[in-house]
């Protein structure tokens, strides 16, 4: 098969597939450091695992992670993050790509990578290739009040300063609809000033309200993740490409009671139905097609193979795709099982127990005999 005929089955599948937006693409950022906010670069990481477990490759993800807890000192499980206590669910995994770490995580560089105002150097990895076919997830977790965010506990990013990125970024067609996630403390002040259209918006927390953590993990000696995180990653974990769940959906996970504090969510700004918006709009790469029974020629006919002369003996293989998503594997996926060990303490009150049994029988004379 040559050349051409190769062009015009490529125009073929086009004619017959309808791709109302292109891939969709992630910015997901952890604006904390330090030990203690352990918690914030486990959220940002369960969101990554979520997004890539359904198809979402590492070209179309920026990550930002303003501390690399895995490599820290202090972890007692070193190149590990977990989501989960007594360690059962590791979000670190073996293929994650940083493209933003450390001191590069500022205002300046995610305000540049959301307008697409970066110097000629930087590389495709670094860059939001983003365009207006392209769905867009902002995922942003830290410390934040009434109307702003910090980084690094150093500078802040306020709620106008984002709303007027996101404004340049409909005006430079840099997407078609974005989804808004933020995980802090009176998180839903940071969407109040949005103007932009296509836009929806979620928050943990109401203004006055604190974003409160979740399962603390003693072995680590830290929590290991906010709430509202947690229960959006177990909703995101039932997920799968051909899930029929929405946006309405999303909007109950974590309710007050699981919470504490009162998540919120804006959608006046986004022009669908939030109950017709997939999920998997933002958080897969499932795309909608189109399929014609129309008839259509094509400009050139495919030619057969040419048998060459003396293999006509030789049976010819027809060629097959393989499966580019394993479905089933995805949708059955569960956190591996980790190895039975003793809950903390259990050692210590196994020798007290023993030495109580010991005193209560033979008594204190007795205890010479042993040392």
């Amino acid at each position: 098969m040559n050349y051409c005929n190769l062009i015009t089955i490529f125009a073929f599948i086009n004619l017959l597939v309808s791709i109302p937006h292109g891939y969709s693409n992630y910015v997901e950022v952890c604006t904390s450091r330090f030990w203690f906010n352990y918690r914030h670069v486990a959220n940002t990481l369960s969101v990554y695992r979520s997004v890539k477990r359904l198809g979402i490759p590492d070209s179309h993800i920026v990550l930002m992670l303003a501390d690399d807890m895995a490599c820290n000192y202090r972890n007692p499980k070193p190149a590990t993050v977990f989501s989960h206590k007594n360690m059962e669910l590791n979000v670190y995994g073996d293929d994650v790509e940083v493209d933003y770490r450390g001191y590069e995580v500022t205002v300046e560089n995610f305000l540049r990578v959301l307008t697409g105002r970066l110097p000629p150097s930087t590389p495709r990895s670094k860059r939001l290739l983003s365009d207006d076919r392209s769905n867009i997830l902002i995922y942003l977790t830290g410390h934040g009040g009434n109307g702003f965010l910090k980084f690094q506990d150093s500078e802040e990013i306020s709620n106008m300063e984002l709303a007027d990125a996101f404004e340049q970024m409909w005006q430079k067609r840099r997407y078609n609809e974005l989804l808004f996630i933020i995980d802090t403390c009176q998180g839903a002040s940071m969407y109040e000033r949005f103007y932009s259209p296509n836009l929806m918006a979620l928050a943990s927390s109401q203004v006055g309200e604190d974003s409160l953590s979740h399962q603390p993990d003693l072995g680590i000696g830290v929590h290991l993740m906010d709430k509202y995180t947690f229960y959006l990653l177990e909703f995101l974990e039932e997920v799968h490409p051909a899930s029929q769940a929405n946006m309405n959906d999303l909007f109950k996970v974590c309710p007050q009671s699981q919470c504490v504090s009162t998540p919120g969510h804006r959608t006046d700004l986004f022009q669908r139905d939030p109950g017709s918006v997939l999920i998997t709009d933002f958080f897969g790469s499932v795309r909608k097609v189109e399929i014609t029974k129309d008839t259509i020629n094509l400009t050139s006919p495919v030619e057969p193979p040419i048998k060459r002369s003396g293999s006509s003996d030789i049976q010819i293989e027809s060629l097959t795709y393989v499966d580019q998503l394993p479905v089933a594997e995805i949708i059955h996926q569960k956190p591996k099982q980790k190895d039975w060990h003793p809950p903390d303490g259990f050692i210590l009150g196994l020798w007290t127990l023993i030495l109580l049994v010991f005193f209560q029988t033979y008594g204190i004379k007795h205890l010479k005999h042993i040392f």
